[in-house]
């Protein structure tokens, strides 16, 4: 049934405009993404909306391949040419003989939710997440909660790049009314804060906009709203409340507004970024030990699951072995630690990145900034004597950098990544120092993580879902040792011509 889609076309010609372009890097490890912004010479458009139409057919012929009930929950995030996207995507959809129910704007968790309100078995969620405009991309599953992993992306590649879609008759389209209310009572359900404690709520004018305010108004917090009126130009900065502009941006209204605690959301609201009253920028995976700490003090023997780029506090917090609290370091990637989730049935999976995936009876296993805010906002209500800082100053002294991302095409990365790790375990073998120190574990179950004597890691890794790689360290011992670690990388990095510069750095 399909073209065979062409992995480049020149735009702004006849070609661009009559066949499918899908440029083979945007398939990744567990999401897709493409550029699909103003076209240039250094960056040319790698999709255009013929080849939105043949994922919709390699996806709907991967559901009848494995065997599920061709119904899926389809939802798109705030971004101007979203929308088209997903109409393509529908398109391809019918045509392989699914039955689309169309949610409409949305953010992702709303997407997943819907899963299980329209008993769909899949879900695709348009959306950049929280990459700049001109990217956008689709989540995909078809068992929830769970979203696709490198097998189902493979296949997926396989089937849309190679023209192996099979038409089928019976496909079908319907617009479904009320998933948005519905979707904020289930994540409200009965929670009720004791007293209206003050929170910022940022959406980088976001999708998360059309969600926050209300939902967090419903549980009884008195909101302040900041850039949460929708507008796709992002005029203020990009939605990601991992970048240290919107954290800035969080720090000064939550000073200005006396706020108790402000809470940010990326782009299609899966994301939840904190800072504390004091203006303090706190981390996602230190916030993630924040909210370990109080829910194992609930719920005996908790397993918690993070992310390799987390801190070290998971495994040496005193009052999480205390509480008898158990953590696995697992892959990075919401799909990943969804999956290891609900293999391990654990309670909660934190990463770095502010992806909290929050099981039952907390919430449904996938992860849901809102489900995230109000965790926070009760483990506040909970201490009513002590702010979101005393919490904070609670946690053994660590210094932590931001992600770190130097640029490093989708072509070349993962090469890169494995001569990095091949380097990794010969300096390790061999006793090389590193700040005078052995280096005591070499982590590798997702790029390489390095530690040292002292607790000091750093880790390299490719990241799943850009042109770059990541790096991010920690030191318990002290600042001057966390930037050693990373200058240590820095010379590693930069024995490699391909790798570019960095997104940031400490």
């Amino acid at each position: 049934m399909s073209r065979k889609p062409v992995p480049a076309i020149p735009a702004n010609t006849l070609e661009f405009e009559t066949l499918p372009l899908v440029k083979p890097t945007g398939f990744r490890e567990y999401d897709a993404r493409w550029w699909f912004g103003l076209p240039t010479e250094e960056k040319p458009s790698e999709l255009n909306l013929y080849g939105v139409q043949a994922l919709g057919e390699g996806l709907g012929t991967l559901m009848h391949e494995r065997g599920v009930d061709p119904n899926i929950a389809v939802g798109h995030d705030f971004r101007h040419y979203s929308l088209g996207i997903k109409m393509s995507l529908i398109a391809g959809l019918m045509n392989a003989g699914v039955n689309v129910h169309d949610i409409g704007l949305a953010i992702s968790p709303m997407a997943y939710f819907a899963q299980f309100h329209l008993d769909c078995a899949g879900v695709a969620m348009v959306t950049a997440s929280h990459n700049s405009n001109g990217w956008t991309g689709v989540k995909m599953g078809i068992e929830a909660p769970l979203t696709f992993g490198p097998d189902e992306m493979a296949r997926l590649k396989d089937i849309v790049l190679n023209g192996k879609s099979v038409a089928r008759e019976g496909g079908s389209y319907r617009y479904v009314d009320g998933v948005r209310e519905a979707y904020i009572n289930d994540v409200v359900g009965d929670v009720k804060l004791s007293r209206p404690i003050r929170v910022v709520a940022a959406c980088g004018n976001g999708t998360a906009g059309a969600f926050a305010e209300e939902t967090l108004k419903r549980i009884g917090a008195d909101v302040v709203p900041v850039e949460c009126d929708l507008d796709w130009s992002f005029p203020n900065y990009n939605p990601n409340p991992e970048a240290m502009e919107m954290l800035h941006a969080m720090r000064d209204a939550c000073l200005e507004n006396k706020a108790e605690v402000a809470l940010g959301f990326d782009g299609d609201g899966d994301r939840c970024g904190v800072v504390d009253n004091t203006g303090e920028e706190i981390f996602a995976d230190k916030v993630g030990v924040m909210l370990a700490r109080d829910l194992s003090e609930i719920y005996d023997d908790a397993q918690f699951v993070v992310d390799v780029k987390s801190t070290g506090l998971f495994n040496t917090d005193p009052v999480l072995k205390a509480n008898g609290a158990k953590t696995d370091y697992y892959k990075t990637g919401h799909s990943y630690i969804k999956r290891r989730v609900n293999e391990l049935d654990a309670l909660v999976g934190f990463e770095k990145s502010g992806h909290y995936f929050f099981n039952a009876p907390i919430g449904r296993g996938y992860d849901d900034g809102l489900v995230s805010a109000i965790a926070i906002l009760q483990m506040l209500d909970r201490n009513p004597d002590k702010t979101m800082a005393d919490l904070r100053e609670a946690l053994p002294k660590t210094w932590g950098s931001p992600t770190m991302s130097p640029y490093c095409a989708d072509e070349t990365k993962y090469g890169v990544v494995e001569q990095i790790i091949a380097e990794a375990k010969k300096d390790a073998e061999a006793g090389m120092t590193i700040l005078g120190q052995k280096i005591v574990d070499v982590n590798t179950v997702n790029g390489v993580r390095l530690t040292l004597e002292d607790g000091t890691w750093g880790l390299m890794r490719a990241s799943s879902n850009t042109p770059n790689l990541v790096v991010v360290v920690e030191s318990p011992a002290s600042e001057e040792n966390m930037i050693g670690m990373f200058r240590e990388i820095e010379r590693r990095l930069a024995q490699y011509d391909e790798v570019g510069e960095f997104d940031q750095k400490i």
